[in-house]
């Protein structure tokens, strides 16, 4: 399978690390980046992390923007200026900035989740609440009519 699918938490070590999920790791080398593109959710208290595909969909967004407005400027700025490129060593380990740490609220664990040509760092506790309400959200989505069938 292709993609991040599942979620793993794992403990940092005494230095700040953490060890990358062996298939998030796989899907990286698939995909063919070096490192790890991250920036902090535009939606959720956690960091969005990936390769080329999730550079892709961001380059996507931005091509239906007219360049040099302040809509292009404000996503380009979230996207790319706020992000950073982490470099997974040869154990598979990678350290988290600041920035990482301080907007996912992560201390001593984090939760790696998979969300198909992305995945999402959490801290933990704040993850389970959210995936919780994601469940709800979900089930509301798959329950409502579509709208091609809406009008019938």
């Amino acid at each position: 399978m292709s993609g991040f699918v599942s979620h793993y938490t794992n403990r940092l070590d005494a230095k700040g690390r953490v060890s990358v999920p062996a298939p998030f790791r796989q899907a990286l080398t698939r995909d063919g980046f070096e490192g790890l593109y991250c920036f902090p959710s535009l939606h959720q208290p956690a960091v969005d992390a990936g390769g080329h595909q999730l550079v892709s969909e961001i380059q996507k967004r931005l091509d239906g923007l007219t360049t040099l407005t302040e809509d292009h400027d404000a996503l380009s700025t979230a996207l790319f200026g706020a992000s950073e490129t982490l470099k997974i060593d040869g154990d598979g380990r990678v350290m988290l900035s600041d920035m990482i740490r301080e907007h996912a609220a992560v201390t001593d664990q984090v939760t790696f989740v998979g969300q198909g040509f992305k995945f999402q760092i959490w801290e933990p506790e704040r993850f389970r609440a959210h995936r919780a309400d994601a469940m709800k959200r979900a089930m509301a989505v798959l329950s409502s009519p579509k709208p091609s069938e809406a009008g019938r």
